[in-house]
Formats: C-alpha cells, sequence, structure tokens
C-alpha cells in the first residue's frame, strides 16, 4: 500500500463503470488521496443495459464510491479539449481543496469512424482522435504543471498511452498516431518538469475489459456480424496471445497508477510502462 494521504488527485474520463478511469480513482482513493473525477456527459445510452438497470450515474456514482472510501470526492463534466473548460476543472479543483498533486490524463476518443484503412479515413474522424487523445492532455498537463510550479513544485503527471504506442496496427492510424505522440510527449514534458520535483510517466495498457471494448469491437465488426461475438471471439484471440493468458482489468492498470502517484515512484520519470501481461515487452 501507498501513503497517499492528504493528496488531491484528478483523474479525467472516469465515468464509465467498466473503465480504467474509475478503476484509478478508486484505487488513489484507497491509499488516501482525495480524488477529482471528470469526464463529458455522454448519457444513460453509452451505458450498458446492466449498468442503467442497476442504477449506474456515471461520475455521481463515482463520487459516492470515493467518499464511502473515506476520502472526499468531486465530479466535474469537463471536455479536455476545450481550454476554458480545463482551466474551469482546475479552478473548482483548487478552490474546493486548495492544490493538485497527482494528474492522471485517461479521457480518450470513443472508437469508431477512425477504426478503417488509412484511404478511407475521413479528416473528422482523424480530427477527433487527435483533439481528445493529444490536445485533451496537453492542456490539461499545461493547466495542472502551471499550478504545481507555482506552488514551488513537486507532483506527479501520469499520461494513459497504450500499446497501440509502441506498435502499429491496421485499422488503427489515427488511434496509434496520437498514441504514439503521447509517448513523445511524456518525454518532453518530463525533460521539462525535473527541475521543478514534478515525474512525468505514461502507462500503456493492452487491452482491457472496459466499455471501450465494446465500442471497438462495434466499429471493427463486419456488416451481419454480431459485435457480442467478435467482442468475445477478439477478446479470447488476445488472451491466448498474452503470456499471462488473459487480458488486463482496469485494476491492472490502477495499481500502476497508484504506484507511479506515490512516492515510490520519486526517481522514474519519461517512462512508458507497459501493463499488457506480457503482449507488449517494450
Amino acid at each position: 500500500m501507498y501513503d497517499l494521504g492528504g493528496k488531491v488527485a484528478i483523474v479525467t474520463g472516469a465515468g464509465g463503470r467498466h473503465g480504467i478511469g474509475r478503476a484509478i480513482a478508486l484505487r488513489l482513493a484507497q491509499e488516501g488521496a482525495d480524488v477529482v473525477v471528470t469526464d463529458i456527459d455522454r448519457g444513460p445510452d453509452s451505458m450498458r443495459r446492466e449498468d442503467r438497470q442497476a442504477g449506474w450515474e456515471g461520475l455521481p456514482s463515482v463520487v459516492k464510491e470515493i467518499e464511502a472510501l473515506g476520502r472526499q470526492g468531486m465530479g466535474l463534466f469537463s471536455d479536455v479539449s476545450d481550454s476554458s473548460q480545463v482551466a474551469a476543472m482546475v479552478s473548482q479543483t483548487l478552490e474546493r481543496f486548495g492544490h493538485i498533486d497527482i494528474l492522471v490524463n485517461n479521457a480518450g476518443s470513443q472508437p469508431g469512424p477512425d477504426r478503417v484503412p488509412v484511404v478511407e479515413l475521413e479528416e473528422a474522424a482523424f480530427d477527433e482522435v487527435m483533439r481528445v487523445n493529444v490536445k485533451g492532455t496537453y492542456l490539461c498537463s499545461k493547466a495542472v504543471a502551471q499550478h504545481m510550479i507555482a506552488r514551488g513544485g513537486d507532483g506527479k503527471i501520469i499520461i494513459i498511452s497504450s500499446g497501440a504506442g509502441k506498435r502499429g496496427r491496421a485499422r488503427y492510424a489515427a488511434y496509434c498516431a496520437s498514441k504514439f505522440a503521447l509517448i513523445g510527449f511524456t518525454q518532453s514534458l518530463a525533460h521539462e518538469m525535473g527541475v521543478y520535483r514534478i515525474n512525468v510517466n505514461a502507462i500503456c495498457p493492452g487491452l482491457v475489459d472496459t466499455e471501450r471494448t465494446d465500442f471497438i469491437a462495434g466499429a471493427m465488426v463486419s456488416e451481419g456480424e454480431s459485435s457480442e461475438e467478435y467482442r468475445a471471439q477478439w477478446v479470447q484471440e488476445r488472451a491466448i496471445a498474452t503470456p499471462l493468458g488473459r487480458i488486463a482489468e482496469g485494476d491492472d492498470i490502477a495499481r500502476m497508477a497508484a504506484f507511479l502517484s506515490s512516492s515510490e515512484a520519486d526517481y522514474l520519470t519519461g517512462l512508458s510502462i507497459s501493463v499488457s501481461g506480457g503482449s507488449e515487452m517494450s
């Protein structure tokens, strides 16, 4: 266990019941941090039917879970690609808690029209992936880093990249380009922030069992094929190809995020750490 008592964290893209963001937020709260969770308001149609039936409400539900762990939580609807909304997110966090110690850039674009060959990839779909994944990370990191520097330094910035940020894949060109970009961004920011004792690291998950996997399956499935059947077969194939025999769960990524948020990682910066069960080993 890591002692994050007295720390304040922001985790973006944390409204999904099965998502990486929620898992990270809850793990940081378990370690003692107060946590601000953000997401866009996707509405109930983006949720699995069983989640709606279970009363899942997105960010408000995550905040209740954080508070049930004995920590303070706050949920903010925020588009990470909008500089004014990012500024408001930081301002509201500082107004409530007074400081920010940890930023987890987890928000990502929803898979869909971008999962096609490059020759079929529309400019708008490419731009959307870059807008959320790259611009959103830049804006949030810039705003939080400015605060960390102004208060005298120290802090942790974590960027969720992907195994697709280390190896290109067919029909993933826009996504891979954005995740490769985040690794370069991580390294550049780490060089700049070192003098302020601000650590910047990236986590590169393999396939994770989240709502995003549902969306990816829906985008990749052939016409007339069931997305549920495609998803099940895809997950099985990836599990077989993974040395540890399964795809990742949100908690696998959350454990690494907790470590990188702690003082145990004070001498680590600029890294892009694969959390993939061995499917990526670099």
